[in-house]
């Protein structure tokens, strides 16, 4: 009986604190600003962009200025080509032509950005990604629905590559290619490395491109990008990933995340923020109808 007394003075304690919130403004050091860099390479055909903004304080309710006056060059160093990128309403992008692509599997990339802080550079592989072989999807009721939620819930089937350990980055998207859905990080289509060399992608991947909150809708399309990643970029990825999601109760401490775009100068002291990466990539899409 104590006891039980003892944990309702407790819970009683909780609700207390609860109800007594005040708000307290905290006067937060605005900080350092640094450049960050949003660089991704693929092997799609078209327009390539690059972006570079400013970063800004933690509490800042405002858009992160865009960096105009840097020189952005990117070398395929396998192939030895170099393609200057241009900035222009708000990033920095080059055009192969139509029908024309500047990634290539298997080819080593070296970015390089002038900027006042110094000259910094970057190199990523651009991998191998498999087909995605086709997209189903289920109608389900409220009651046929783990989430309660009537809808369709797609799935996607691919198989991993033979021959090497590969990592991946799926995206699922609603409609169209600016309203996301899922990510998620694989190797060789489950969550580790040795055990799915070949094997097509597992269940909890497979059917992880539907928020099974918000089911897709009949009529409505989803699209699944499959990207290959570097092993860095992977984890890269998944980092960004768990500071995005972190909170709750048992949240983790923020952590910086790290950079593969180095200052060249030894003697300098500037660094900026974000990454490089480099991805092949396939695409499936498919219409929901019962």
């Amino acid at each position: 009986m104590k006891r039980n007394l003892t944990t309702i003075a407790l819970l009683l304690a909780a609700a207390g604190f609860t109800a007594c919130e005040d708000t307290i403004d905290i006067d937060i050091p605005k900080g350092k600003t640094y450049t960050v860099v949003d660089a991704w390479i693929t092997d799609v055909p078209g327009k390539q962009d690059i972006r570079l903004t400013q970063s800004v304080p933690y509490t800042s309710q405002g858009a992160a200025p865009v960096i105009s006056d840097a020189k952005v060059t990117l070398t395929d160093v396998t192939g030895n080509k170099t393609f200057a990128f241009t900035f222009a309403n708000g990033v920095y992008s080059h055009d192969p032509g139509a029908g024309q692509k500047i990634g290539e599997i298997g080819h080593v990339y070296k970015l390089r950005i002038e900027l006042k802080e110094g000259v910094f550079e970057a190199q990523d592989t651009l991998k191998r990604v498999p087909v995605i072989d086709s997209i189903a999807a289920d109608f389900k009721t409220k009651e046929e629905a783990v989430s309660g939620e009537e809808g369709f819930f797609a799935r996607f089937y691919a198989k991993d590559l033979v021959g090497a350990t590969d990592w991946y980055w799926v995206r699922s998207y609603r409609n169209n290619l600016q309203t996301r859905v899922e990510d998620i990080f694989t190797i060789d289509g489950s969550y580790a490395e040795d055990v799915a060399d070949g094997k097509d992608f597992i269940q909890p991947i497979s059917e992880g491109i539907t928020d099974y909150g918000k089911p897709f809708l009949e009529g409505e399309k989803v699209i699944v990008r499959l990207s290959s990643v570097t092993k860095r970029s992977h984890a890269f990825l998944e980092q960004v990933q768990q500071q995005i999601d972190n909170g709750g109760l048992f949240a983790k401490i923020l952590e910086n995340v790290p950079t593969n775009v180095l200052n060249t100068d030894k003697n300098s002291q500037g660094r900026v923020l974000g990454w490089f990466g480099t991805s092949a990539v396939s695409y499936k899409e498919k219409t929901m109808q019962k």
